[in-house]
């Protein structure tokens, strides 16, 4: 990998030197374990040994991604920073998943969802924690060492707490995102979690101000982040990038009637648009978010349903993924297999562990 990690926002911005190396650990081929929205419900936590067993037990499985939200929308966050704590809040939850995540033998990245932060504030979550507080939380405990992943067999990787461009030094806050190179493919996460990128307004704790600006500060960063990974692959010639990220930037719901928008992502989206046009080569993104397993190819076509939402340039190399969600039957966790050899690089397929995650797995 190059010596040099571009991390500036646009042409001529700063750019910060990686002190050495993160040597690929595999050539051409590698294959990871990537699911989301779990667990949502006591019984998949209570059954986690079927997933971690199922992942565990394929030799190929390298590395295991979680896009977001690691618990459901109508239960409880933590009351992070708040005394006493909110009585229908749940403390220990977030300790549990973490837990979880240390018995994958392989390195666990984890990217955050809408559920574990932005949403605390709504009622069905019973109103069970302070945004902002609840992220702090998250960073504390899942990304408590910047540059390395969860897991038993940690790996290390570039996080933006420690890779920033010295031009946009806020940008050291966002240790949850990460780039990593395997396979001739370069890997990236950023926080953009789902209910309009924490567009919606947070019920009884408002705080417009600070919602804004949190909104602006992350969503710049994580543009700077991606241009980073993009202009790493570039000079690396990589095979391909994955992208991962908790939204679905193109749920249809969130358009209908009552819903919570698009609009927030727009300016992401278009981004990932030009980025993925000036590289050429495939590009796959990966969400959670809306639950359903699918993919699709929402760039393709700038006349399509999907390509007129955020009037981004036509992209026909993005393949987008969205796993399924850890309610539906029967629960599954996506096998990705990256080949660089191979003109598509991609390959994919799901695995079931559980037969019915809303009442027995077994």
């Amino acid at each position: 990998m190059a010596a040099v990690l571009a991390s500036g926002v646009s042409a001529g911005a700063d750019e910060r030197g990686l002190e050495r190396r993160l040597e690929p650990r595999h050539e051409h081929k590698t294959t990871i374990a990537v699911f989301g929205d779990w667990p949502y419900n006591l019984n998949l936590l209570n059954n986690a040994n079927l997933l971690l067993d199922s992942v565990n037990s394929d030799p190929e499985v390298s590395l295991v991604m979680h896009v977001g939200d690691i618990h459901s929308g109508s239960m409880p966050c933590t009351s992070a920073g708040t005394l006493p704590p909110i009585a229908a809040s749940n403390p220990g939850w977030n300790q549990q998943i973490f837990a979880a995540f240390q018995k994958f033998k392989s390195p666990v990245v984890y990217t955050p969802g809408d559920n574990e932060w932005t949403d605390c504030h709504k009622s069905k979550e019973s109103a069970s924690g302070k945004p902002l507080q609840e992220l702090a939380a998250v960073r504390s405990l899942f990304f408590a060492r910047p540059g390395w992943t969860l897991g038993l067999r940690d790996m290390e990787v570039y996080s933006q707490a420690k890779y920033f461009s010295p031009s946009y030094p806020a940008d050291a806050q966002f240790a949850e995102n990460v780039i990593w190179m395997d396979a001739r493919t370069v890997f990236v996460t950023v926080n953009m979690p789902g209910s309009d990128n924490d567009g919606l307004p947070w019920s009884s704790l408002e705080d417009k101000t600070a919602r804004e600006a949190e909104i602006a500060a992350r969503t710049d960063a994580d543009i700077r982040w991606l241009q980073a990974a993009f202009n790493l692959a570039e000079r690396e010639h990589a095979a391909a990038v994955v992208i991962g990220l908790q939204a679905d930037m193109w749920d249809p719901s969130a358009l209908a009637a009552g819903g919570d928008g698009l609009d927030r992502y727009t300016g992401f989206v278009r981004e990932l648009a030009n980025q993925a046009v000036r590289f050429r080569r495939p590009v796959l993104l990966i969400n959670g978010d809306s639950h359903l397993y699918g993919s699709d190819h929402p760039l393709a076509d700038p006349s399509s349903t999907t390509g007129k939402i955020h009037n981004a340039a036509a992209a026909a190399n993005l393949t987008r993924v969205t796993v399924q969600g850890s309610t539906n039957a029967p629960g599954e966790w996506l096998r990705l297999t990256i080949d660089a050899r191979t003109p598509s690089v991609f390959s994919w397929k799901n695995v079931a562990y559980c037969v019915d995650p809303l009442t027995s797995c077994k």
